[in-house]
């Protein structure tokens, strides 16, 4: 039996749905989702594995856009190096027939390698009538010749299996790259600490967000106990953010606390006590030094 076997990356602007799609189609959430811009920093490699085809290994980078500071520059280099390393790349776009600035830097970027693209036109659920889908379809064909054209809804799973038939059209054959039961290789913490972010990115003000790393200082098991012991600092840029993300009371962190402990317990699949602290790093998302101790790390 033949297996093929191959990379795929997912691009597309901020907030497309990108890590949506990620998660249902390997059935597992690794990629943290909210409806704030910019949520995925690192390229979260995960593996999508059919024991009768073979074997996709998804890369799921931060979205291409306009950088204003260090992260955002680390951010669109992650993603725009991806194109070049992979055997498919999935363009994921909103429906609209209003191709913008943004848009187009994607397509200057597409024009520039030889590696198949699939666009996939998402929240097909948000569209109202087929006619205005064929018009979005036709604006897209308009700038670029693409591979596959399919419009689905990452959010509940429209055509996504369409989605994963045409990207093993375009894998190469060859041997699984990981074992059948893997799902990410990323390291345990690194999902912890998205997980606290992903939830104090859903709690918090739009102003405070963009401004915040999590960083896993402690995670052990506990001697003679089914327990996790978790440890994780909150970093924000300013103080009046610390103040924000404490909340009256402490309010808003135990609000934090109580669903990133949720989220990590079903992750681990034990109890969890789970710590959290909230410190001040100035303009830390300028900081090359900090940047990499929070890890964004330029290994492309």
């Amino acid at each position: 039996m033949s297996l093929k076997s191959g990379f795929v990356t997912i691009i597309g602007r901020p907030n497309v749905g990108k890590s949506t799609l990620m998660n249902y189609m390997i059935g597992q959430k690794i990629a943290i989702t909210s409806n704030k811009p910019q949520t995925t920093r690192n390229r979260i490699q995960t593996v999508y594995t059919d024991p009768q085809r073979g074997q996709i290994v998804f890369l799921d980078t931060p979205g291409i856009h306009k950088a204003k500071n260090k992260l955002g520059e680390y951010m669109v280099d992650v993603a725009e190096h991806t194109l070049q390393d992979v055997d498919v790349i999935l363009w994921l776009v909103e429906p609209s027939n209003f191709i913008g600035a943004g848009e187009r830097h994607i397509v200057d970027m597409l024009k520039k390698v030889t590696t198949p693209v699939i666009l996939v036109i998402n929240k097909l659920d948000t569209i109202a009538k087929k006619e205005e889908l064929l018009q979005f379809i036709d604006a897209y064909q308009g700038i670029y010749e693409f591979d596959e054209i399919i419009p689905a809804s990452a959010l509940r799973g429209e055509n996504v299996d369409d989605v994963v038939d045409s990207i093993f059209q375009y894998l190469p054959y060859g041997p699984m790259f990981y074992e059948e039961d893997t799902i990410t290789d990323q390291p345990q913490r690194q999902i912890v600490a998205e997980i606290v972010r992903e939830k104090a990115l859903h709690a918090l003000d739009e102003e405070v967000p963009h401004g915040i790393a999590v960083v896993v200082e402690r995670m052990k098991q506990r001697k003679g106990h089914p327990l996790m012991d978790i440890e994780a600092t909150i970093i924000c840029e300013r103080d009046s953010h610390k103040g924000i993300i404490i909340g009256k009371n402490g309010v808003m962190l135990k609000k934090i606390g109580t669903n990133a402990r949720y989220e990590i317990e079903k992750l681990l699949e034990e109890k969890v006590n789970l710590k959290l602290w909230v410190k001040v790093k100035k303009n830390w998302r300028d900081s090359e030094l900090l940047l990499k101790n929070f890890g964004y790390r330029k290994e492309i």
